[in-house]
């Protein structure tokens, strides 16, 4: 039997599959042979996996300044391409234990803890409360220090949000994570109910990454931003728990963790004293120095005052000890990619403008210490070359899709800003759709430089692909020694990821417009209170 909406729709995919390799003489234009060599080259061995404050840095910066020059763009910070970020590097000695009742965890394999306060030594030898998420949020009528004092104490909380514990839709926003499910808010919240340590509870799926990627990050060296009271109003010890020394933390308290965790899942759930008491001397050595943040500038015409920002972090997690062997994490992937794509988005540009001038200036950038919290964009972001109020928007690459084209581009977040729009019509033009996050729980949004400038108020956008076309990526490779480059690596998912955001750059530099936060948030009332 012949049924036309069959083969409509039939008709309908074939034409979608074959219009995502469409490309305009913008992504025509584009040297993929050049994206290759610069991955190539960043993500190189000699380049020791790219950590601050290494000799990695300093091969780092000095390759995309001189791409930067090479291309003809202009110093973004007065006559020079660099912006010092002063950071202190701490690095925790990991001959560490924690003791909480009888039980000795061991350090990597059970836990793992850091700290950003300018201390030499930090001495734990206190009660223990598990509060829950560790969120208060008053728009949720949710508090879960609500009833009980933990400053001087050792307090462990939940991964992510209760919404996504719940699935409840009604619950903060449901499965998709709210920025109190990140760390980094937890974090911040311990530190202002004067916690002395946080341990967060680590689940694969709520995490979003396994224990592996907590364990490489958490041992390693870190960096911190240092404010002018040597960050002591921070959280004095920043910890992990693995789930099963978690567990048997609960268990030796009488408590069944799993119990605990789905009361804490719901409205009104109490703080709980473990009557247990949790002993870490965390001994740190100090290091005072100042990385770089790197941006260039292809100035405008008519308005080059107003500029439109296309970034990606230059840094990865350096070195790392594996099964007794030194071996680099080279970050091909994670970040790469979006370096490259940056400068290639730069030498087109360049280009083209020299045939069409922009009106508003574009900003190609490069930040240090994504990887340790966003700590170059936030430095950025609170000290920019100009006001906040005159970046027009910000748009971030974190991780290229480094395989085959495809019919989607992935969306972070829903209903933030009018940008979404520029990238709905955008992708509607290469014959693709906007595809919602897959793992909305994982709140990527709140995970990559441009979430320091949205806190600015500064309209950002997440250009992020880390697995969705290789589903082994975040398993396999993600802040893992093999991230590195493949010469089999296909790329024409690069070119049209590319040519989008280039199209959504020109639209942006020379039509005027000034794009919205939609939703109400701390990122709206941060642009309005910018005068914007």
């Amino acid at each position: 039997m012949f049924k036309p909406f069959l083969v409509s729709s039939l008709l309908l995919t074939a034409c979608q599959v074959f219009a995502a390799t469409s490309i305009s003489p913008l992504g025509e234009q584009l040297n993929l042979d050049n994206f290759r060599k610069d991955v190539q080259i960043l993500a190189s061995d000699d380049f020791e996996g790219r950590a601050p404050l290494t000799e990695g840095e300093q091969k780092a910066v000095d390759y995309i300044v001189a791409q930067f020059k090479s291309i003809g763009l202009q110093p973004a910070f007065g006559d020079s391409y660099i912006q010092k970020v002063p950071l202190a590097k701490i690095t925790a000695d990991q001959n560490m234990s924690l003791t909480i009742g009888d039980t000795v965890f061991k350090n990597g394999s059970d836990f793992t803890a850091r700290t950003e306060r300018i201390s030499d030594t930090i001495t734990v030898n206190d009660d223990v409360v598990f509060a829950g998420y560790g969120i208060v949020a008053p728009e949720y009528n949710w508090n879960d220090y609500a009833n009980i004092d933990v400053k001087g104490k050792t307090v462990i909380v939940l991964v992510n949000d209760p919404g996504f514990a719940s699935k409840n839709d009604d619950l903060f926003t449901g499965n998709a994570m709210t920025y109190y499910g990140r760390w980094t808010y937890k974090y911040e919240e311990a530190a202002r109910q004067g916690a002395k340590a946080l341990f967060i509870v680590h689940e694969t799926l709520p995490a979003g990454y396994g224990w592996g990627v907590v364990q490489n990050s958490g041992t390693n060296t870190k960096y911190a931003l240092v404010d002018d009271n040597d960050n002591q109003s921070k959280v004095g010890v920043m910890g992990w728990l693995q789930l099963r020394a978690a567990e048997k933390i609960f268990a030796a308290a009488g408590l069944d963790y799993r119990e605990l965790k789905a009361k804490a899942a719901k409205p009104g759930f109490n703080a709980i004293d473990l009557h247990t008491k949790a002993k870490l001397t965390l001994h740190n050595h100090i290091e005072h120095d100042e990385s770089q943040n790197v941006a260039a500038l292809l100035p405008g015409t008519s308005a080059p005052d107003e500029w439109i920002g296309i970034h990606a972090h230059w840094d990865h997690l350096g070195k790392t000890m594996e099964n007794g062997k030194e071996v680099v994490l080279n970050g091909a992937v994670d970040n790469a990619s979006g370096v490259a794509g940056v400068l290639e988005l730069a030498r087109v540009l360049k280009e083209q403008s020299k045939q069409k001038p922009l009106k508003r200036t574009l900003m190609f950038s490069a930040f240090t210490a994504e990887e340790t919290g966003l700590l170059g964009a936030e430095h950025f972001a609170k000290n920019p070359p100009i006001p906040q109020s005159q970046i027009v928007a910000f748009l971030n690459i974190d991780g290229m899709n480094v395989n085959a084209s495809t019919d989607y581009i992935l969306q972070y977040g829903s209903g933030l800003s009018e940008l979404e729009d520029y990238v709905a019509e955008t992708a509607a033009s290469q014959g693709r759709y906007v595809k919602p996050d897959p793992r909305p729980q994982n709140g990527l949004f709140f995970r990559s430089d441009h979430f320091a400038a949205a806190r600015q108020g500064i309209p950002s956008y997440l250009f992020m692909s880390l697995g969705d076309t290789d589903p082994s990526f975040i398993a396999s490779r993600y802040h893992k020694p093999a991230d590195d480059y493949l010469p089999e690596w296909d790329l024409s998912g690069v070119r049209q990821d590319l040519d989008l955001i280039g199209q959504i750059m020109v639209k942006l530099a020379n039509n005027g417009d000034w794009p919205a936060w939609t939703a109400e948030s701390d990122f709206k009332a941060a642009r309005k209170a910018s005068g914007r």
